[in-house]
């Protein structure tokens, strides 16, 4: 418990640093394109629109999910993807990628995870906001289950940096480990209801599923934005799951970051 409160007051006391170093990770992403930082959504509208064109029309035949359209559901549920894919690959590999340039410097290095992963926050922000309008002005109009938004935002961060904390160590000290976290983020978004409908599958099957937290978020974020309920109280067990998860993963990763981060130099 002394490294889960060693780690969560490093975050406290770094927030200001924090959010400078993250915004700068955000602008020198995307400093060499002539669109700048234009692409952080750019990109994400090219997927989303082949994933509506390929899993919409090809696979589904344009068939609604349950009496919403395709795309409003898809879209509803992949703007969590693509907030987190991104964070767990670049937290995984925050650590040992940037070793080199604070072995001299007096830094806490807990925060390195937690700013990269905030630079993609901003972008998934963006996003949001233009997923709410897109939704508003398609038969879907901003309702009070809105405000549910902020929890997922918050367990969805909680999540990431929990996990960062996990896989930026073990990439430090074993390197193939970010071979097998892109590995599992190649699989993992047909393991969630993000471009099919699990609810068609045998009980069983999706009880299986939701062992895997993200799978709580993507249909928060989808309740709220589409207006379907209040997500949160509809399954007080799934909620508590989640949140014993993150609390696990957290301990986890905060004892494995405190007692392994002095000696990261030596794997250089």
């Amino acid at each position: 418990m002394s490294s889960m409160y060693k780690v969560i007051k490093e975050q406290i006391e770094s927030f200001y640093l924090i959010r400078r170093l993250s915004l700068y990770e955000l602008k020198s992403a995307n400093n060499n394109n002539y669109l700048g930082m234009l692409w952080e959504i750019l990109n994400p509208g090219i997927q989303i629109t082949i994933f509506w064109f390929v899993f919409g029309f090809g696979i589904r035949g344009g068939r609604d999910v349950d009496g919403v359209p395709f795309f409003q559901w898809m879209l509803a549920g992949i703007i969590v993807w693509f907030f987190v894919n991104p964070s767990i690959s670049q937290g995984s590999k925050s650590i040992y990628s940037r070793i080199k340039m604070i072995s001299k410097m007096s830094f806490p290095m807990s925060v390195i995870p937690t700013y990269v992963i905030f630079s993609k926050l901003y972008p998934h922000l963006v996003l949001t906001i233009i997923s709410i309008i897109i939704l508003h002005f398609t038969g879907f109009p901003i309702s009070i289950y809105l405000i549910q938004i902020p929890y997922f935002l918050f367990g969805t961060v909680a999540l990431l940096l929990a996990i960062s904390l996990i896989t930026s160590t073990l990439s430090t000290i074993v390197r193939d480990m970010q071979q097998i976290v892109q590995a599992i983020l190649r699989v993992m978004i047909y393991l969630l209801p993000v471009l099919w409908v699990t609810f068609s599958l045998p009980e069983w099957v999706q009880s299986v599923m939701k062992i895997n937290p993200i799978f709580y978020l993507v249909e928060g974020y989808r309740h709220a934005l589409l207006g379907q309920g209040w997500y949160i109280t509809a399954d007080i067990p799934y909620t508590f799951y989640f949140w014993g998860v993150v609390l696990v993963l957290f301990w986890i990763g905060s004892a494995l970051h405190v007692k392994f981060r002095k000696h990261f130099i030596d794997f250089l």
